[in-house]
Order: C-alpha cells, then structure tokens, then sequence
C-alpha cells in the first residue's frame, strides 16, 4: 500500500491503491471503472502523472523524450481525464477535475522544450474541456505548481546550472512550495466555494511571467 493510502486509512477514511499506465487508453479507464465499482461514482479526479526532462537545448532534444515526455505528462493526462469526464456523463454531470499543469506551462524555461510543450498542452486540453461540459455541471481546472520540494524536484536541482540554491532563487518568496500548498488548492478547487470556477489555469507560485 502507498503512502498516501495509508494516510488516508490512519485518518478513517477508505483507499484503493491501483497501478495504472496513464499512456494506455484501456488502463486510464480500468483505473476509472475499478474506483466507481469500489466507491459508487466519481465525484472528483486529479491527474497528476508526469516525467521530467533533462535540461537540454531545443537542437539536442531527441525525439524520443520528446515522445515520453509528452506520452505522460500530455496524453496522459488527457486520457485520464476522458475517461473521467465520460464517468461523470454516464452519472448525469457534475463534478469536477483537477489536472496538473506547471509554471512551465504558462512560461518557457531554458533546456525545457518537451516539457513545457506538454504543461502548455495541459491547460489548453483542460480549457477546452470545461467549455465542453461546463453546461452538465462539471467543472474542469488546471493547478501550475511552482518550484515544490519534491523528489522531481530535487533531482532537476541535481542537473541545472546553480543546483538547488537556483531553484529557490527563483521563487519570489525565497523558498521551495510544499506538496500541502498544492493539496490545498486543489482542494479548493473541488469545493463548493469553486462553484464558479472552470477553466482557469491556477499558479501556486511566483512563475507567471
């Protein structure tokens, strides 16, 4: 059992671990159809597979971690989130999705080509999908993390210019994100106080510009 599952069982709630290959159409929705026949329905998702990139110019990106880069991170998080928004059709609408986009996916970065490409993609692919089904009542958002203290974190410190005291350089506040600051604006974002909100890309962070 994963960490976070035994979180949730340690503070009485119920979890169901599953593994699942986000780039495979019929793994994204087995994962879906295992949840509903385990909980009743799908009320809320988050997607928020991903992969990182090596720092790499654009002319020494190979096109095979393009395609891997892009395969997770973009298409992944697209199948997913179909096989979501179909759950949520089949149960007569509402509710609401969460997918995991980037401060790269409003800005570029230096050596990020793939990467960004497929963070944009994300908040374009959620945008449009809340224009779909905003009139059933679900509600489709995208969160832009910034620099948070992660493991992908930590190990792109390893490999650019300036390490991890860049990183926090780069934070206007002068330190990495928590996973928590992340968690609780998600969790905004499926609340009822986010009744009004579909669509928008949400930057937790100072990478807007």
């Amino acid at each position: 059992m994963t960490a976070p599952a035994h979180l949730i069982e340690a503070d009485g709630g119920e979890a169901l671990t599953l593994t699942c290959d986000v780039t495979g159409e019929e793994d994204a929705q087995a994962a879906v159809d295992r949840s509903v026949e385990r909980f009743g329905s799908l009320d809320a998702a988050f997607n928020i597979a991903g992969v990182e990139q090596p720092v790499q110019s654009a002319a020494d990106t190979a096109k095979d971690d393009w395609d891997r880069i892009l395969g997770v991170s973009l298409t992944g998080a697209f199948l997913c989130t179909r096989a979501q928004l179909r759950q949520m059709l089949r149960q007569d609408g509402g509710g609401a999705i969460v997918n995991v986009s980037s401060g790269a996916g409003v800005k570029g970065f230096k050596g990020q080509a793939a990467y960004a490409a497929a963070k944009h993609g994300v908040i374009g692919s959620t945008r449009s999908a809340a224009l779909d089904h905003a009139v059933v009542g679900i509600r489709t958002n995208a969160v832009c993390p910034g620099i948070i203290d992660t493991g992908m974190i930590r190990r792109f410190g390893d490999t650019r210019p300036g390490g991890h005291e860049g990183l926090i350089a780069d934070e206007p506040v002068g330190r990495l994100g928590k996973p928590e600051e992340i968690a609780s604006a998600v969790l905004w974002l499926y609340s009822d106080d986010a009744a009004f909100t579909t669509g928008p890309a949400l930057v937790v962070g100072g990478q807007t510009t």
